[in-house]
């Protein structure tokens, strides 16, 4: 079998590259495809610095507002003992309460979260669970 000759791509008038044969290629040509190649490396890396300058600044502000933790990692969800099911309804065993009312008394009972919009997570938890939970009347929920 043959062997196939390699190939390089070169630049036409309009910016697309056609396909020819290396050995035609002179010296020149190939010194100024490394010239080219050298810079566009040149460049992304300096682009590249700047990148991580930007982020080291974007970091040392999160960790600012305690968003990073210990290993400089974005913080993760917070565990706790019981699942919020669990917590509302222990929160409202023998008690009637609105959802703002439950969201804060479960926060307030050692639930950690850290979500922007918990109120609207637990009034779904309290929608979901039928079997647990018993609407009053319109936002009062309690255990069962």
């Amino acid at each position: 079998m043959a062997k196939k000759k390699r190939t390089s791509k070169k630049k036409v008038a309009n910016g697309a590259r056609k396909e020819t044969k290396l050995g035609t290629v002179s010296f020149e040509e190939l010194q100024a495809e490394m010239a080219r190649r050298s810079k566009v490396v040149s460049r992304l890396e300096r682009r590249r610095a700047k990148l991580h300058a930007e982020l080291a600044e974007v970091d040392a502000e999160l960790s600012s507002f305690g968003a990073l933790s210990a290993n400089g990692g974005i913080r993760r969800r917070p565990r706790n003992e019981m699942n919020l099911v669990e917590t509302l309804q222990k929160v409202l065993k023998n008690k009637t309460m609105s959802v703002t009312d439950a969201a804060q008394a479960a926060r307030d009972s050692g639930y950690m979260t850290t979500a922007a919009n918990f109120r609207t997570i637990v009034n779904q938890a309290l929608i979901r669970e039928t079997k647990t939970f018993k609407k009053v009347s319109r936002g009062q929920y309690t255990s069962k």
